[in-house]
């Protein structure tokens, strides 16, 4: 496994202490590339400032630029989860869109302060080739995540019966999702998906964990139904987590402000209008 495909929940004492360690290692890495730059940082530095011998650094990252992956991943995981917990009778679009208010809002998702952090990350990634492969791996491994949670919601509506699973007018309640492509003057959108990178960077001042979890077993699959991820839903995971990237990376490409017309809520927003009339089920 790489050292940046996010692990699944540590299930043993050793495990958690271990995702600890990764997460504080990651947050002192993102403090030290926003304040002094990525070129300007070593991983010695990295060790250093985190308490720990270059070689335990090394065992768990293989290069400074990996070592910021557990927050990607963290913004990822926050994403994908809040799809699947979001209410079952609502449509696969809702879902997605109610993902994108838990995970992008100021103090949601990720706290107000750690926005700025946010921005920087998502700049470094995009100045940087090296820095830029890890934030595309973690948003891979987010896209096909989400394909399987979008699998668990259509195969639960098409085994309740439910009318959930129609789009028809379901983004009609979020705001600002008429039209598609707002993000689309964002040039840093090669490679990478979803919306990993957005809560990623809000571990770095303690925000990490996926909220928003009640309720998750009522929105998967049947028990003994195994939900397949169709060529269809393949393409709406990579849709969909394309107009929450690419909603990120223009946001951090300016200086506006989180909140607004213009703020990674309602770009997303728009940008997932594209999936409006996707045949959801069908």
């Amino acid at each position: 496994m790489s050292s940046t495909t996010p692990t699944p929940p540590p299930s043993s004492l050793t495990e958690r202490r271990k995702a600890e360690t990764r997460m504080e290692i990651a947050r002192v890495a993102a403090g030290l590339f926003v304040r002094h730059g990525l070129r300007a940082t070593r991983a010695e530095d990295i060790a250093q400032a985190a308490g720990i011998a270059p070689r335990t650094f090394y065992r768990y990252f293989a290069t400074k630029e990996e070592a910021v992956a557990p927050l990607y991943a963290t913004g990822a995981q926050r994403w994908v989860e809040a799809v699947r917990a979001a209410p079952p009778d609502g449509g696969v679009l809702r879902a997605l869109e109610q993902g994108v208010h838990h995970t992008l809002t100021p103090g949601v998702g990720v706290s107000v302060s750690s926005w700025e952090w946010v921005r920087t990350l998502l700049r470094l990634a995009e100045a940087t080739p090296s820095l830029g492969r890890v934030w595309a791996e973690v948003c891979q491994a987010s896209e096909r995540r989400l394909g399987e949670v979008l699998a668990e919601r259509v195969t639960r509506a098409g085994s309740s019966g439910a009318g959930g699973v129609s789009e028809t007018g379901g983004a009609s309640g979020a705001s600002g999702a008429s039209g598609a492509g707002g993000a689309s003057g964002a040039s840093g959108a090669s490679g990478a998906d979803g919306a990993s990178g957005a809560g990623g960077a809000s571990g770095a001042d303690g925000d990490s964990g996926v909220g928003g979890d009640s309720g998750v077993g009522d929105n998967v699959a049947v028990a003994g139904e195994v939900p397949v991820v169709t060529p269809d839903l393949r393409f709406a995971a990579a849709v969909a987590g394309a107009a929450v990237r690419a909603a990120l990376e223009a946001w951090a490409a300016g200086d506006g402000p989180v909140e607004g017309p213009d703020g990674p809520v309602e770009l997303a927003l728009r940008n997932l209008a594209a999936l409006r009339d996707f045949p959801w089920g069908q």
